[in-house]
């Protein structure tokens, strides 16, 4: 199978079918094999109904419903499980991602051999002051610490080679870093593509101010963990190693001062204490290494969701 087209949706009741024919007739014109997997994540609306008709008129289109709402990482990475296309493309389901951007998305991973291709919505009609600006500014900081060259991280339109969605874990709210997940990955061949940005035609937008808070978060938490995931000791080593002899080493010079001088008072000092808390957050910053190395051996999986219903799929 060429291609598999993964969208994740909340109440979109009223795009589905314009979406559904638009992917179909740009799949038909460029003689595409493929497969459109709906992740329903908990709507309210009739949205899983609308899938339901969609597949009885299209074999191609599959689905899955959460029993309740999870968020995007949770769809997407529900549906890499079962995607078999050789090129896995994501969009929203708002409309807003053009499916005429899909031949030349596939073309760069099964021609010009890239990793991922993540889109980039150069001219916007979201609202300035609470999406625009907020976005150019999550994007910069994330360029920055994550070295990957990328104007535009969290646009829903992106293509992967089958081997980048089947190598990763997208989980929380993650999905906004699906590029560095596959940089740490080991998939190093990542591209950017100028998509067009259409207007929302249905609906309303689902994400709220909190989303850009949430993701600096994920963006401290999945630097830690892509560097130090399997050898947690070594970041919580180094700053036990470096409390605990800032600690030691002061209370070796209170001790030193009290030979020399029987009248000097150790207790009634502020070093006394500074180098008591300090061994104390220098031995619990050990332990706390010694305990992430023994989670890092033994994690199970951290992905496990309540599916209400299938179609299409085993």
């Amino acid at each position: 199978m060429d291609i598999s087209v993964v969208i994740p949706l909340l109440n979109e009741e009223e795009s589905l079918p314009e979406l559904a024919m638009w992917i179909d007739r740009v799949m038909q014109e460029n003689h595409f094999s493929y497969e459109i997997v709906f992740v329903d994540d908990g709507s309210t609306d009739d949205s899983w109904r609308v899938i339901g008709d969609l597949r009885e008129k299209n074999p191609y289109i599959k689905g899955i419903k959460f029993q309740r709402n999870y968020g995007k990482s949770a769809a997407l990475n529900e549906a890499f499980r079962v995607t078999q296309g050789n090129v896995i493309i994501t969009m929203d389901a708002d409309l807003q991602d053009s499916p005429d951007e899909i031949p030349e998305l596939y073309r760069m991973i099964a021609e010009d051999r890239y990793d991922l291709v993540s889109g980039w919505k150069k001219v916007r009609y979201d609202n300035t002051l609470t999406k625009n600006i907020p976005s150019k500014f999550f994007n910069a900081v994330t360029r920055k610490v994550s070295k990957i060259n990328l104007n535009d991280f969290n646009c829903g339109l992106k293509s992967y080679n089958k081997k980048v969605v089947k190598s990763i874990e997208v989980y929380g709210e993650m999905h906004r870093y699906i590029p560095v997940l596959a940089r740490w990955a080991g998939f190093k061949k990542i591209g950017e593509k100028v998509v067009e940005h259409r207007k929302r035609k249905y609906g309303v937008s689902k994400f709220g101010w909190d989303r850009f808070i949430n993701g600096f978060l994920d963006l401290l938490s999945i630097t830690f963990v892509g560097k130090f995931s399997k050898r947690p000791m070594h970041f919580f080593g180094i700053w036990g190693m470096l409390f605990f002899m800032i600690g030691f080493f002061s209370a070796l010079y209170l001790v030193v001062a009290k030979i020399v001088s029987p009248d000097f008072s150790i207790s009634n000092r502020p070093g006394f204490y500074i180098s008591l808390t300090a061994v104390v957050i220098g031995v619990q910053l050990f332990m706390a290494g010694f305990i992430g190395e023994l989670i890092s051996r033994n994690a199970p999986g951290r992905n496990s969701y309540l599916i209400e219903a299938k179609t299409g799929l085993d």
